[in-house]
């Protein structure tokens, strides 16, 4: 019998595999060159768009805390999660779905 996940759907493939990489849990939208590029893109458009160079400045703050939260906050709490999990011997953490 397959394995059924909580909601009673099977399983996919990738939800046996649990790797200390939050990135291959990861759609492609998700991935670190994406939020490069996206964060990259933002700040040229706004720029480009008004050319006031305050507002573009606050846009790439912005931008530079998203890049920290999303590569390089949130991956690492994820490996300490994973490697904790692994020291208890406990169930390795569940896929981050969102």
């Amino acid at each position: 019998m397959a394995d059924l996940e909580a909601n009673g759907s099977p399983q996919s493939p990738a939800a046996d595999h649990r790797s200390p990489s939050i990135w291959e849990q990861k759609p492609w939208w998700c991935q670190p060159w994406s939020i490069l590029g996206t964060g990259i893109t933002v700040v040229a458009l706004s720029w480009l768009a008004l050319q006031i160079w305050w507002l573009s400045a606050a846009t790439a703050l912005a931008v530079a805390a998203w890049w920290w939260l999303f590569l390089l906050a949130v991956p690492a709490a994820y490996r300490q999660q994973f490697k904790t999990a692994l020291q208890a011997g406990s169930e390795i953490p569940p896929e981050n779905k969102g």
